[in-house]
């Protein structure tokens, strides 16, 4: 392999990161443009949305759009002086020392834990002012401080107890697996990732929001019919508590093999105020999820996920001794496997990894097609217009996209395509 200067290495990682930001920024100065210039309503939404919720929902875009570029020239800014300044190598020598133990284990615990604090408490304020200020101001946020507070404290916990157990585990496969140890790390992952897709649902969400079985009732019967009908293994049907966090509204369904669950927001039903969905519409936006389902799609796509972690982690195992990538991190004296990790996977892969993250986006939204044209041959094609029109308006969807950002970002359709795609499959 050849070897590169380590300043040179380190000057072609901070190259990568920036290429990436000026990209993320002419992509999104391009979308602002485009909300900016447009003030009427488009003519495909005037007998469905009025001006007062559409100047609304372009307010919420901008307000948005400007808090997205703070935050991210932050995030840049932190980035660059991270690794300009080897501070990564600064807090893995603060781990030694921290460190009851010795062992590689238990230093990369320290260092992760590190890590993981300090940049919870850099992104705190961004935190606050998106939920307390931007969200409050245009109705969304229902949270209180110390419902925010707690619910931070709960993901940190949680998120610390999990990094440790996969780091440790993770290093202990490289160190031990061999030659081939990458095969042993992706069957690892592969294992781990099932679990936490098992357990999560029914373990772990309920730690933060309030589970309860939909009430008997003609939309429940519904469901289940509908369930049947293309016999969908429906165990129970939940609704969450998702107005005591925002007002946003959404619905999905999980588990594995024949053992199914629904989960619909609460924000999803109908309201006095006239936002949510009437039953039809709701069963139209299930039978889209369902779409989903009976086109397999959340098979295909944990395989291609597999497939790429494979492919990234026989690149990692490829990399994983060659010296210039620790040096340019400020690790001279030292190989410790998740530094490895981060220097190969996010920094030396990040051209591929935009590219991957790009190719995913355009597959999700051929997913996203199928679904909603599985809903139009259940004949749910006018609710299920209903459904997105609706939800766009709560949710405060601003209806117009550049064409560039749209494609890069959305791996849901926008409102208009999806409309337009809409008629187009009902009138096949």
């Amino acid at each position: 392999m050849i070897l590169i200067d380590p300043l040179t290495l380190k000057y072609i990682i901070l190259l990568f990161i920036w290429i990436e930001f000026i990209w993320e920024m002419y992509l999104s100065i391009r979308q602002r443009k485009k909300v900016q210039d447009t003030e009427e309503v488009p003519k495909e939404l005037k007998n469905v949305m009025n001006e007062q919720t559409f100047q609304k929902a372009r307010l919420y875009t901008l307000a948005k759009s400007q808090f997205g570029f703070y935050k991210d020239t932050f995030s840049l800014v932190v980035t660059t002086f991270v690794i300009y300044s080897d501070l990564l190598s600064h807090f893995w020598e603060t781990s030694r020392v921290l460190s009851p133990y010795t062992s590689e284990v238990a230093v990369s615990c320290v260092w992760f834990l590190i890590l993981q604090t300090l940049s919870t408490v850099v992104d705190l304020p961004f935190t606050i002012y998106y939920t307390f200020v931007l969200e409050e101001k245009f109705g969304f946020n229902k949270q209180t401080a110390g419902f925010f507070i707690w619910d931070k404290l709960k993901s940190y916990a949680i998120a610390q107890v999990f990094s440790m157990i996969i780091a440790s585990i993770v290093i202990l496969v490289v160190r031990k697996g061999g030659d081939y140890f990458f095969v042993w790390l992706w069957a690892v992952v592969c294992i781990i990732t099932l679990v936490v897709l098992t357990i999560y649902p029914s373990v772990i969400a309920p730690l933060f929001d309030t589970f309860v079985p939909l009430p008997e009732g003609e939309l429940r019967t519904n469901i289940e019919k509908l369930a049947s009908k293309l016999e969908f293994p429906l165990t129970n049907i939940y609704v969450v508590e998702g107005s005591k966090r925002s007002t946003h509204s959404n619905a999905y369904f999980y588990g594995l093999f024949k053992s199914k669950r629904i989960v619909l927001f609460d924000t999803l039903l109908a309201k006095d105020d006239g936002s949510g969905c009437g039953d039809e519409e709701i069963l139209a936006v299930l039978c889209h999820e369902l779409g989903h389902w009976k086109h397999n799609h959340i098979t295909k796509n944990i395989l291609v996920f597999q497939v790429n972690l494979f492919l990234l982690f026989y690149i990692f195992a490829f990399m994983f001794k060659y010296p210039p990538l620790y040096k340019a991190l400020g690790f001279f004296n030292s190989q410790p496997v998740l530094v490895g990790l981060l220097g190969v996977l996010q920094f030396i892969m990040m051209p591929y990894n935009t590219l991957v993250s790009f190719l995913m986006t355009c597959l999700s939204r051929m997913f996203e097609f199928q679904a909603d044209e599985f809903a139009v041959k259940m004949g749910k094609a006018e609710y299920l217009e209903k459904a997105l029109v609706q939800l766009n308006k709560d949710n405060l969807g601003f209806p117009i996209y550049d064409n560039f950002y749209s494609a890069w970002h959305h791996s849901h359709p926008p409102l208009l395509e999806r409309l337009e795609a809409l008629k187009h499959f009902k009138n096949e």
